[in-house]
């Protein structure tokens, strides 16, 4: 949605940040590059296990959520710093 609609929302952050169209698209490429890689983000938290680590010792690690998660963006980043936030939070439960 945000690859289809970057046109739209470079406008957008045109008109209500006084940002260049392709200052504005740039900002929404980088953010969009942290939601692409979100996507993998449940791979990654699965947590490990290590079988055997001394006699009759195993240890597991979770990664579990931290809960509701808040961000405070600069308003001279309008769409960039709320990409590299909110989609990591979301993916990993939060």
């Amino acid at each position: 949605a945000i690859r289809d609609n970057t046109e739209a929302i470079a406008k957008v952050l045109t008109e209500e940040q006084g940002k260049t169209i392709a200052d504005a698209k740039g900002d929404i490429f980088r953010g969009l590059e942290v939601v692409e890689i979100s996507c993998n983000v449940p791979a990654m938290i699965q947590g490990e296990t290590l079988p055997g680590v001394a006699k009759g010792v195993d240890v597991h690690s979770y990664r579990l959520p931290l809960g509701v998660c808040a961000g405070i963006c600069p308003f001279n980043f309008p769409a960039m710093i709320p990409l590299w936030m909110f989609p990591p939070a979301v993916t990993a439960g939060n």
